[in-house]
């Protein structure tokens, strides 16, 4: 039984695994071993800088890539490392330096996927002749009833909703889908590890790779000083009421929503509200100014039946994510010449530029993913969007 969706004998079935050195991938690569398909390995090496290349929750560094040759071995099968440094530094790390830089929150693991894993990856793995790309990533894909031609695929969320990394791959084109498979998005993680122990793999019990696997010791500003310097310019810390309360060391060091660490008291609690990189003002506020109602989204990924303009011109009912940890709530997706944009109907706090907006049909585990953008600026309670709106606009002294 061809459990990829391919109407030909395992066997005769190339699939290339993205094996990062992790469990998740580990396991993949051994399961399609078991099932009887032509499988071959290929590790990524993206950065080795450090401590970063031994330490607990890293990807596709030095240790790493020795973990993927090994259970390569224990499997039979045949590995292949790539060297992407230059490839990863160019697509994933100077463009979140330079989106921290801009007061933005950046997702680098979305831009990872868009770019050196699904994209020159995917094209590595064509050219060897293979039939798919297979990845450890918890997220479902199967075939589109909806439409006429059998290759077309849909991506749902997984069974497993702790583990749900729909959010991380909205931006994966259709073209992309179509090619790729995620045989762990109908296992929990428990069932991967006891797997990876039934296999004998030495990875079962290995740690998680983290979201930002590329900072040493989770130290982000120091990849941020590194390729934009003027990013840990110091500024004024400003009320929205327009009051100067104190001074800080560089907006990377603040992101919206942040209570604790602000370095002003004043009696009240204060939450960061809004980075203004052009003025290097931390803009402060109460709570209540976090509510957001409305985003604006850029580089929107479509992945409907329709077209993005035709399902959301009259507004377009589904459901969204600003957080990968949150569960869907209920928006409306809007299409006008203002632009693409999503009312949150339950509102939303702490909404930060740069952050992901994923769109699903429903809440649960049978939501398939619509796609969705980049968050490019949010609209907050009438109040607190004039206050914000007034103070930006007023001169900023030299």
């Amino acid at each position: 039984m061809n459990t990829l969706d391919f109407n030909k004998r395992p066997e005769d079935t190339r699939v290339v695994v993205a094996m990062s050195g992790g469990v998740d991938s580990s396991v993949v690569a051994g399961l399609l071993k078991r099932q009887g398909y032509d499988v071959l390995g290929i590790t990524l090496q993206l950065y080795d800088h450090g401590a970063a290349v031994h330490r607990a929750g890293s990807c596709c560094a030095g240790q790493d890539i020795d973990d993927a040759r090994r259970v390569s071995e224990t499997l039979g099968i045949p590995h292949y490392v790539l060297d992407y440094e230059k490839r990863f530094r160019d697509a994933v790390i100077n463009p979140f330096a330079e989106a921290y830089a801009m007061g933005e929150t950046p997702i680098p693991c979305v831009a990872c996927n868009q770019t050196v894993k699904f994209a020159d990856l995917l094209a590595t793995a064509r050219e060897l002749g293979a039939d798919a790309l297979a990845t450890g990533h918890y997220i479902r894909s199967k075939p589109n009833p909806s439409q006429s031609n059998p290759k077309r695929r849909a991506l749902y969320r997984p069974i497993d909703a702790d583990r749900d990394q729909s959010w991380f791959l909205f931006a994966t084109t259709q073209e992309q889908i179509d090619y790729l498979r995620f045989p762990l998005g109908g296992m929990s993680k428990a069932e991967v590890r006891a797997l990876a122990e039934e296999m004998g793999l030495v990875v079962a019990q290995k740690a998680d790779s983290q979201d930002i696997c590329f900072v040493p010791q989770g130290r982000y500003t120091d990849v941020i000083n590194k390729v934009r310097p003027n990013a840990a310019l110091g500024g004024d810390i400003v009320h929205m009421d327009g009051r100067v309360l104190g001074q800080h060391e560089g907006i990377l060091h603040y992101t919206i929503g942040q209570r604790r660490g602000i370095g002003v008291a004043t009696g009240e609690p204060l939450y960061v509200v809004y980075l203004d990189a052009r003025g290097r003002r931390v803009i402060v506020g109460p709570k209540e100014a976090l509510d957001t109602r409305r985003v604006y989204l850029r580089d929107v990924n479509w992945l409907g039946d329709g077209t993005l303009v035709e399902d959301a011109a009259n507004g377009f009912s589904c459901f969204a994510k600003v957080r990968s940890s949150r569960p869907p709530t209920p928006v409306v997706l809007h299409s006008d010449e203002s632009g693409i944009y999503v009312d949150l109907l339950e509102g939303e706090a702490g909404v930060a530029p740069g952050q992901a907006c994923v769109l699903y049909s429903a809440q649960g585990a049978d939501a398939r993913v619509w796609g969705g953008g980049f968050i490019e600026r949010s609209e907050r309670a009438p109040d607190a969007e004039a206050s914000l709106k007034a103070l930006l606009a007023e001169p900023v002294a030299a």
